[in-house]
């Protein structure tokens, strides 16, 4: 055991690698490591990667850069990476070569290796590099430490097998495995023994869940023996692919009343030749009925999606039926992002990339209207009451607390430690394009 030692944890990416972070740093308390904020206090520095936007990469290798001096000053500093980004062998390299204060490279595959692979530098004070090129079934169990004492995020299927043209998850993450359903209840029912209120379900598809498991269990199913765990208050889940999004599904979302009305359903593009080329295996009048039937059977649904600008080969007018989409649909919310092309993925080889700036200009035009339709769907709830779960102080004003309604809008109010941990009413008083300002109705 390490007796007064501390650990550092530096994320990037999606909620997976929170999720992944969270093990970590339940794995290196088991080993008698504390967390510390302060780098500079940290006897171990891990960070855990993202390769799905060169942007992240770049912040890796910045960080990396800047930790040499902190090695430097304390030559016991253990400085280990993992995560998506170390799956792919071009980094790997890269930092094995270049940056030599970096004690350890481990992959997603094998994270449950962590303290054994922390154990072997501490007692040889050897680099070691320890990644798996395939996945061997699920990643065991393993013990969490989370930010949260009230929601927590629960994996319920690893991998993808969807092979997106743009996207790398399938080769840094593996093919979907799903986890047993009595192992995902059992999990449920211990987080809500300890306390919490919510849980998150995740994967990179969700609604593939149950597919490759022997017995006849899909995701509605799992949403059903989840909604029976009394102590448990919400259920969310994220992502779902739009192409598995079924009927059954809604119902669930519809009739199962700890299920929130939020759904992430990522389009990525407005455009049939964009979607066709993208390998998204869906269209966009399919895309349309899917959410108009979620509109018109769950009104209160809050539904977001996720858009790429500046695919390659993208023209105005594909673009231009993205904007029409938006319109039409109006979103709640929508995370925009520019094409990164992903080495190794078949639209990076493609010819026809498209100039930076037209996609700079075509991002900045999505996120106008969108942020405008946000702004007025937010602007109805003023005068109406939501239910929030409140989890305590924001990150930027103490003085303020925070928490989530159901359909996964942020609400401030004023400080209230007395009800934290609480589903509270809020009437809500203000609103802007992301949060919402309520006061509790007592």
């Amino acid at each position: 055991m390490s007796k007064n030692k501390k650990y550092h944890i530096i994320t990037y990416g999606c909620q997976m690698n929170e999720h992944d972070s969270e093990k970590l740093a339940g794995m290196l308390e088991s080993l008698g490591y504390n967390n510390t904020e302060q780098l500079e206090n940290a006897d171990i520095i891990l960070l855990n990667t993202c390769t799905i936007r060169e942007n992240a990469e770049l912040k890796v290798f910045g960080k990396l850069g800047q930790l040499k001096e902190y090695k430097r000053k304390n030559p016991d500093l253990i400085i280990g990476i993992g995560g998506c980004m170390m799956q792919l062998e071009e980094p790997v390299e890269e930092i094995y070569k270049k940056y030599r204060h970096v004690d350890l490279i481990f992959g997603t595959h094998n994270i449950h290796q962590v303290p054994e692979l922390i154990q072997k530098i501490e007692k040889n004070r050897k680099r070691v590099v320890e990644v798996w090129d395939q996945e061997e079934g699920l990643i065991p169990d393993l013990p969490s430490q989370r930010e949260s004492e009230y929601s927590a995020w629960i994996s319920i299927i690893q991998g993808c097998n969807n092979f997106c043209t743009y996207c790398i998850v399938p080769y840094v993450r593996g093919r979907e495995r799903s986890r047993p359903l009595e192992a995902i209840v059992n999990e449920a029912e211990k987080l809500a023994a300890e306390g919490v209120k919510e849980i998150t379900l995740l994967g990179q598809n969700v609604n593939s869940y149950g597919n490759d498991l022997e017995e006849k269990i899909d995701f509605p199913l799992l949403l059903e023996e989840l909604n029976k765990v009394e102590a448990l208050k919400r259920i969310r889940f994220m992502t779902s692919h739009p192409r598995d999004f079924s009927h059954k599904l809604l119902m669930a979302i519809k009739n199962l009343t700890k299920v929130a009305e939020h759904i992430h359903l990522p389009i990525q593009s407005g455009s049939n030749k964009i979607l066709k080329e993208m390998n998204r295996g869906y269209c966009r009048e399919y895309y349309i009925k899917t959410v108009k039937e979620i509109q018109n059977k769950v009104p209160e649904a809050a539904i977001s999606t996720d858009f790429i600008v500046g695919f390659p080969g993208e023209s105005d007018e594909d673009f231009e039926q993205t904007l029409d989409l938006v319109k039409e649909l109006r979103f709640d919310m929508a995370y925009t992002f520019i094409y990164s092309p992903r080495s190794g993925t078949p639209a990076a080889r493609r010819e026809d990339q498209i100039a930076e700036e037209v996609k700079k200009e075509r991002l900045n035009r999505l996120m106008e209207i969108q942020n405008k339709i946000s702004y007025e769907k937010n602007q109805k709830l003023i005068g109406k009451t939501q239910k929030i779960l409140l989890t305590g102080p924001s990150n930027r004003d103490q003085e303020v607390y925070e928490g989530r309604t159901r359909s996964n809008k942020i609400c401030f109010i004023d400080k209230r430690p007395d009800l934290i941990g609480e589903i509270v009413k809020v009437k809500i008083d203000s609103a802007k394009s992301w949060t919402l300002q309520g006061t509790v109705v007592e």
